[in-house]
């Protein structure tokens, strides 16, 4: 496993066992849970816990002793131009391909994977920030951003990730609540032989789709707007760029959200690779070329915090993330995941929504 392994908080130095205070439940202050890791082959279903997920009560006990970390709370401004200048790299790319470079198919494919994708895994991160209102003060703005970052990816997702993400943020691992969760037919049928835990993230870019359509729910307004926007965005690439400018943009989504370094987040976020713990963060170096996205654990205890001060919160409360397992490779990550045998698309941890309910009952204020 690519993690390094978790310290306990619930004993003291003397190594008395920490009896939570009134008001907190058994698991304080690092809230990881009593649940055991879903094994393919071994088990049928997913893991399931019998609590809430951790992030907010986590939050309210790193509060505690460092409230300073209110002081990182607020927008990036960067982020605009981050986004700006992405957009434009890659209009740029996918004219050059389709209009001057014609006849290099290799060439395109190598540079939708290494460039494309990696710049598109980046969008990820820019939507990301627009849904939690982190580049502007106003939500319309963010809204919008959103969209702008949306124009290369050739498919309308920008408003529904930011719908999805924040039932995500809300419900993490409530059956039927968490969009983010493996369909059945994802780890029944994949399993953890190494031939279906590959094609499984080959077809990742997928699983948005197929996720947010089992949530069965009527398109919001804005999603509407960013179906309108992005047809009309891709047959303006088409217009000005060819087909092979629009099959460049296509081929850096589906490498970028696929088999791909850039990508590996998908699988190091909330695939359980230790018992009792269904969050990771990521501190390899690519962070500082993917906009901090690996900070996961840091990101859903403190959403308010723009991606540039997320090692920050690390920095601040190091007692607590320290103690938690985490990756420092997302390549090594991608490959434990495919040729562990012990992991597969069934690695991910339940919770019924009234054990959700229970659990935020213990919440103190």
């Amino acid at each position: 496993m690519a993690t390094t392994k978790r310290k306990s908080l619930r004993f003291d130095e003397n190594g008395n066992k920490v009896v939570p205070e009134k008001g907190f439940d058994h698991r304080h202050p690092l809230y990881l849970g009593d649940w055991k890791r879903s094994i393919p082959h071994k088990d049928e279903d997913l893991a399931v816990d019998d609590l809430d997920e951790p992030h907010l009560k986590r939050k309210h006990a790193i509060l505690a002793k460092h409230p300073e970390i209110k002081n990182l709370y607020g927008i990036d401004t960067r982020t605009k131009y981050i986004t700006v200048a992405l957009v434009s790299i890659q209009i740029a790319l996918a004219y050059t391909f389709g209009k001057v470079i014609t006849d290099q198919n290799v060439l395109l494919a190598l540079v939708a994977y290494v460039i494309g994708g990696s710049i598109t895994s980046v969008f990820g991160v820019l939507i990301h920030e627009a849904c939690h209102n982190l580049a502007f003060e106003s939500q319309l703005a963010n809204r919008f951003l959103g969209l702008v970052a949306n124009i290369p990816i050739v498919f309308p997702i920008a408003q529904s990730f930011r719908r999805y993400h924040l039932e995500h943020h809300a419900y993490q691992g409530v059956i039927g609540k968490d969009p983010d969760l493996p369909l059945e037919w994802e780890y029944k049928l994949l399993r953890a032989s190494p031939a279906t835990k590959f094609f499984f993230l080959f077809i990742y870019p997928l699983m948005y789709v197929f996720r947010g359509a089992a949530m069965q729910k009527e398109p919001s307004k804005w999603e509407y707007v960013n179906w309108v926007w992005t047809i009309t965005s891709d047959i303006l690439v088409w217009t000005y760029c060819g087909p092979r400018g629009l099959l460049y943009l296509f081929l850096s989504l589906w490498f970028g959200y696929g088999i791909h370094p850039g990508a590996a987040h998908f699988i190091q976020e909330h695939f359980t690779f230790e018992n009792g713990q269904e969050t990771y963060s990521y501190y390899g170096d690519l962070n500082s070329v993917t906009m901090n996205i690996g900070y996961h654990n840091e990101h859903h205890d403190f959403t308010k915090v723009a991606w540039s001060k997320l090692p920050d919160v690390k920095a601040i409360a190091p007692e607590f993330y320290d103690s938690l397992a985490a990756h420092y490779s997302w390549t090594r990550c991608l490959w434990d995941f495919v040729w562990n045998p012990t992991m597969g698309p069934q690695s991910r941890v339940v919770r019924s929504n009234e054990d959700h309910t229970k659990g935020r009952k213990m919440v103190k204020n």
